[in-house]
């Protein structure tokens, strides 16, 4: 194949593969559809890569057929020399077609059938995508879901229906007027993380729930923020521990809690819940990656403003050795996040306890290389802030740096 000499029209601009589905755009120049679609929809680019003329999202794409069996008589010439056949393209999704499964999606004899074919339509090209989206399909997964909430069933099909929806996602302000229409559409998500860990397929399931409510809380408005309830975060927060979800869904998960961590009484309700154990356990099973991090060290910042989250993170062993061992090993985020995290705790629960602690697990000290650090003008006043508190319980310790240093903290 290597050595054959392919007819340059016959390759894409884009690709520069021989075109399986070759159309011609408003500009003239001519595509592969599955590549000049995903520049268009995906990445939302509103010009011909060739011309750099204007080509609208919604730009008719001509399939040029003549050139399509051109390609396809050469392959077929060419097959003894390795060449593959270009198959003739499907045709494009329709309007009909999508109601059809819709209207099949309500009745149980084909609802599962249909499911599928929805999910395997949305995974298969950007095309089937947008006529998906246009046909309100997003919007009936939801309310599929909803409907075995009510329900209490955990039907078949639920798989099919979030995992249809991180395919095609519901848009922005969709979300925000199905929220407005429907405040339960959060409840039976939290409803699925809640189902048993025996259900089939229950780490893919919860996980493409939790990252469906991480786009709803991303849209939603305080007045939703405001009504959360202690169960809602209950089930977000059961979720976090080991082999519940997957990697990404952990990340949407504490996305999700990140978001509602600016009203108090949100604060509140996650660490009866126990949210900031869970902080904690996630940073001491391995060491995550830094997204990760950077998520649960804003949430403990947030949940160490109320004296009960200060409380429940002391209680922990591991906390201040995390916070620790996390500074400059991570991003200036996460150093960012330690500092004032390690600053609440100095100002109201410095106990002689915690003190000690700071000194034995090298606290003391990594605070002193981060004044060393490039690292901004107001975190290093932070440190020193800590250091003027402390100076009198900690200047005996050989971790303590004596002389001109110490002088400094009280100038």
């Amino acid at each position: 194949m290597d050595d054959i000499e392919v007819p340059h029209f016959f390759i894409c601009p884009i690709s520069l593969q021989i075109m399986k589905d070759p159309v011609t755009a408003i500009t003239g120049i001519t595509y592969d559809r599955d590549s000049i679609e995903h520049w268009l929809l995906r990445n939302k680019n509103t010009t011909c890569p060739v011309t750099k003329q204007p080509l609208p999202l919604d730009s008719d794409l001509t399939p040029n057929h003549t050139l399509r069996r051109l390609i396809q008589s050469w392959c077929t010439q060419n097959a003894s020399l390795g060449v593959d056949r270009i198959p003739t393209p499907k045709p494009p999704l329709t309007k009909a077609h999508v109601e059809k499964l819709l209207k099949g999606m309500k009745d149980p004899k084909v609802q599962l059938k249909s499911l599928m074919q929805l999910e395997l339509l949305a995974a298969e090209n950007e095309r089937n995508k947008k006529c998906l989206l246009e046909n309100g399909v997003p919007k009936a997964m939801i309310m599929f879901v909803y409907d075995c909430y009510k329900k209490g069933e955990i039907v078949e099909g639920i798989e099919e229906a979030l995992s249809f929806l991180q395919f095609v996602k519901l848009p922005n302000d969709k979300a925000k007027n199905l929220l407005s229409e429907n405040n339960e559409v959060l409840d039976c998500l939290t409803w699925i993380l809640d189902l048993p860990s025996e259900m089939k397929n229950s780490v893919a399931v919860k996980s493409h729930a939790v990252l469906v409510l991480k786009r709803f809380i991303n849209n939603c408005d305080s007045i939703v923020l405001e009504r959360l309830k202690p169960e809602f975060f209950k089930s977000v927060v059961k979720s976090l521990k080991t082999g519940v979800i997957t990697q990404q869904g952990l990340c949407a998960a504490l996305h999700v809690l990140l978001c509602c961590c600016p009203l108090g009484r949100n604060r509140l309700m996650m660490v009866e819940a126990g949210a900031v154990n869970e902080m904690i356990e996630i940073e001491l099973m391995s060491i995550p990656e830094k997204r990760i991090t950077e998520l649960t060290f804003g949430i403990l910042f947030h949940l160490c403003s109320c004296a009960n989250g200060r409380y429940q993170l002391l209680s922990h062993e591991g906390s201040i050795a995390v916070l620790t061992e996390r500074i400059l090993k991570g991003s200036m985020a996460v150093d960012d996040r330690a500092v004032f995290i390690l600053s609440l705790i100095s100002k109201f629960s410095a106990t002689k306890t915690v003190l000690e602690e700071m000194l034995k697990v090298g606290t003391v000290s990594k605070l002193f290389v981060l004044l060393q650090a490039d690292h901004a003008k107001y975190l290093k006043d932070k440190v020193m802030e800590i250091f003027k508190a402390h100076s009198e319980v900690w200047k005996t310790s050989p971790c303590f740096p004596q002389d001109s240093c110490y002088a400094s903290l009280h100038r």
